[in-house]
């Protein structure tokens, strides 16, 4: 090739060498061609540990980033053309250089997906415009279970993938504000077990937003943090981190964007919304589960009559501390919503509570939550949690 055919081609080069740098947790690896004539020269970079390692001409080397783009400049001069394949997750770049032309392109690793076809014999499925879609999020859905190895959908993992999904159809806007205001996102689930949403998050914001992002999960639970663990090793997902802890023993090492909460059981909701008040976290996801604190507490005498029954005492002291909760997070500066999750013939305990970070402390609504906590007669955690 000659020389100013390899002059533009170093410049790309030490572009992908900075976007390397950038990316480094999303490179899967390099693939490139070499032509002279009619014979082809194949070679290929992968990470190795922490290291990069270079294979051309049946040689094998460790290579720095910064000399990658010299590297294969120094080869080009002895051929008339290459083809360079840059990977990383959702993302693939192609360089294409001759004596003529030197041209880069970059293509989305996305698949046309036959989902509607496949399942056209399920109601269930075929009428959901999916965010993550079979076909395109294949190595994902196999890896979590949901794919089967016809790649269809598992029958009995249909409810489960319409569940993770309109997760994701939830807290899409979050995400989306999230980003007006940051060039990246992290990510904490408090009581991850195997971690599956998080996956699903990472592939969505990653492969489908094309935005970059970490996740950390914690649990108290040995076995399904090494679960988790595994799952991301073997999906390639290196910007996730899994921490045997408590939410109330977890010192963050790194702003955290958004933290979730999924059925983890009484008061454990309000140590993960305590844990995004008091660390100034921006947005905050909450599904709460088994709500016991308030029913032995709360009493008001106008209801006596309607909740001398027990279940009719459960329930109102299911609405009323997840109303305790989004009334003390209107106070404190988040904009609140209460939406369902999941269908109630699946499980009762399916409302989400959604909180964005908008403005200061609204003393209004805290006098309103004083009084309400005054006329129940209750003590919530969530407000003794809150620095």
């Amino acid at each position: 090739m000659n020389k100013q055919a390899i002059n533009k081609l170093t410049l790309f080069l030490t572009g992908l060498e900075q976007r390397y740098k950038d990316n480094i947790d999303f490179f899967k690896n390099i693939s490139f061609k070499f032509k002279s004539g009619n014979k082809e020269f194949a070679g290929k970079v992968w990470a190795d540990a922490d290291a990069l390692k270079l294979n051309f001409n049946t040689q094998t080397e460790e290579i720095n980033i910064e000399k990658l783009s010299k590297k294969i400049s120094q080869y080009a001069k002895d051929y008339d053309s290459l083809a360079f394949t840059y990977e990383e997750r959702g993302t693939t770049i192609v360089i294409e250089a001759d004596d003529k032309n030197v041209k880069m392109r970059t293509e989305n690793s996305d698949k046309e997906s036959d989902f509607a076809k496949i399942h056209s014999d399920s109601p269930k499925i075929s009428n959901r415009d999916y965010y993550i879609k079979v076909g395109q999020a294949d190595e994902l859905l196999r890896e979590i279970g949901i794919l089967g190895s016809n790649n269809k959908v598992k029958n009995n993992m249909i409810r489960k993938y319409n569940q993770i999904d309109h997760f994701v159809e939830l807290i899409d806007d979050i995400i989306k504000e999230l980003y007006k205001k940051n060039d990246s996102i992290t990510v904490l689930d408090c009581g991850c077990g195997k971690s599956y949403l998080l996956f699903v998050l990472n592939y969505y914001i990653k492969e489908v937003l094309k935005k970059p992002c970490y996740f950390i999960g914690l649990d108290y639970s040995d076995s399904v943090i090494k679960a988790s663990k595994k799952t991301a090793s073997n999906l390639g997902y290196k910007n996730m981190e899994f921490k045997v802890t408590d939410i109330k023993n977890y010192i963050p090492q790194r702003k955290i964007h958004l933290v979730i909460s999924l059925h983890a059981c009484n008061t454990a909701t309000d140590e993960a919304i305590a844990f995004a008040i008091n660390n100034n976290v921006g947005a905050m996801v909450a599904v709460p589960c088994c709500q016991q604190e308030i029913l032995s507490q709360y009493s008001f005498m106008p209801f006596d009559s309607i909740i001398k029954h027990g279940v009719l005492k459960a329930r109102m002291a299911d609405i009323l501390t997840d109303g305790i909760r989004a009334l003390l997070l209107e106070a404190l500066g988040y904009k609140v919503s209460v939406v369902e999750y999941v269908s109630p013939i699946d499980t009762p305990k399916n409302l989400m509570i959604r909180g964005e970070k908008v403005q200061e402390k609204n003393n209004k609504m805290l006098e309103e939550y004083r009084n309400l906590k005054k006329m129940l007669n209750i003590e919530p955690t969530l407000e003794k949690l809150i620095l």
